[in-house]
């Protein structure tokens, strides 16, 4: 998902501590369950004025994370973007890249929070409707590979060195559609099948090389992390059949090359994005692959009226701060029930972001925070009750 942003980030520095130990293997009886925010625009929105009101410590002002951890959340998800210098926005040249999300993702880890970084492989937002090649990077498949792989290998190390070892690393943030336009560009109902794999040679390519970059990190003293795959839609069984099959037949890229199946799952976007769906595809890719699931991107609205306001898919659920904690707990069931303890995350998209509230639907607002603007350039976000959504399960 991606959305504007108005406010502009400061770089803090950084420090120094242990490394956080990475989570069972999974495959145990009682695997590690990610319960995570991507709290990626934090530092940007308290740069632009932004605090936190703890409505349960009466509304004692408090860090985002330190309200949403005490709601359950022990780990955070946090994109990087490779050279976001380009004029996308104005306001954000600087934000996502190392030397934001570095910073960012160290005051989280020093507070006992696992990391999952979420490479976009672009200078901007990469999602299904877009995947840009960073500006600077060759225009040359070969190229475009060999840098990709120093690329991940590089940041891995950056991350290292800074005493943070990341428990989960996404090789490219939803590529349905491929990743780094358009070398690694993919369709996904090519017809017919060998066509298909032919059209997913590239992004193949391009994705081991991503993989490599990892390998070369770990044989050099970074601590592995677990390697996902993050594809949208997860509650589209076919969708997600055709295009893992696709792209292992290229022969490029093995089903041992990626550890976990990462997915998004919105209400918004299709009235078949349902509960039994997403079971459904879970269910079945479990026990095709053989490999964790986790349901990396979601939301719920408490507001969402209006002439434009979407169908939602699961319309019995309310729209309500309530109805928020129903959805994400029906998720976390959903994982939760795949077979052989397979399921072990959900992630729940951008809880905090008070100027954005909608988060790219048409809702009014899927936040867990109440902004007020009264008192504008601060704007203070009042926790609601479904931060603690994560709570106890």
């Amino acid at each position: 998902m991606w959305i504007i942003n108005v406010f502009v980030a400061a770089l803090p520095l950084l420090a120094t501590a242990a490394p956080s130990p990475n989570p069972p293997s999974y495959g145990g009886s009682k695997p590690f369950f990610y319960k995570g925010h991507d709290l990626s625009s934090l530092k940007i929105l308290e740069d632009g004025g932004a605090v936190f009101a703890d409505t349960q410590r009466g509304n004692k002002t408090r860090p985002a994370e330190d309200i949403l951890g005490d709601g359950g959340m022990n780990v955070v998800r946090l994109r990087l973007w490779v050279n976001p210098k380009a004029p996308y926005d104005g306001s954000y040249t600087e934000s996502y890249g190392l030397n934001y999300t570095l910073p960012l993702a160290k005051r989280f880890h020093d507070k006992g929070y696992k990391i999952y970084l979420d490479y976009h492989f672009s200078d901007y937002w990469a999602d299904p409707s877009k995947q840009a090649s960073p500006v600077e990077w060759p225009t040359s498949l070969r190229p475009l590979a060999s840098t990709l792989r120093n690329y991940v290998s590089s940041t891995l190390f950056d991350f290292h060195k800074a005493g943070i070892d990341l428990a989960l690393v996404s090789l490219g943030n939803e590529i349905r559609h491929g990743m780094l336009w358009p070398y690694g560009q993919v369709d996904v109902d090519i017809q017919p099948a060998s066509a298909r794999v032919t059209n997913y040679t590239n992004l193949a390519t391009l994705w081991a090389a991503a993989r490599d970059g990892v390998r070369d990190a770990v044989a050099h003293g970074v601590q592995k992390p677990q390697v996902m795959i993050h594809i949208d839609n997860g509650w589209n069984l076919t969708l997600q059949e055709t295009w893992f099959s696709s792209l292992t037949a290229t022969g490029k890229v093995k089903t041992s090359d990626w550890d976990v199946f990462g997915f998004s799952m919105y209400p918004f976007y299709g009235v078949d994005a349902t509960l039994a769906n997403l079971k459904t595809s879970l269910t079945t890719l479990a026990k095709k692959y053989n490999k964790p699931m986790q349901v990396v991107e979601t939301d719920w609205p408490n507001l969402c009226d209006g002439p434009d306001a979407p169908d939602l898919s699961e319309p019995s659920i309310p729209v309500s701060v309530a109805g928020q904690t129903q959805w994400v707990h029906d998720i976390i069931n959903v994982v939760k029930g795949v077979p052989k303890n397979l399921g072990q995350g959900v992630h729940y998209w951008e809880p905090a972001w008070l100027n954005n509230t909608g988060l790219g639907s048409a809702c009014n607002s899927a936040i867990l925070f109440a902004p007020d603007w009264s008192q504008y350039p601060k704007v203070t976000g009042y926790s609601q009750a479904s931060m603690n959504m994560f709570k106890g399960v």
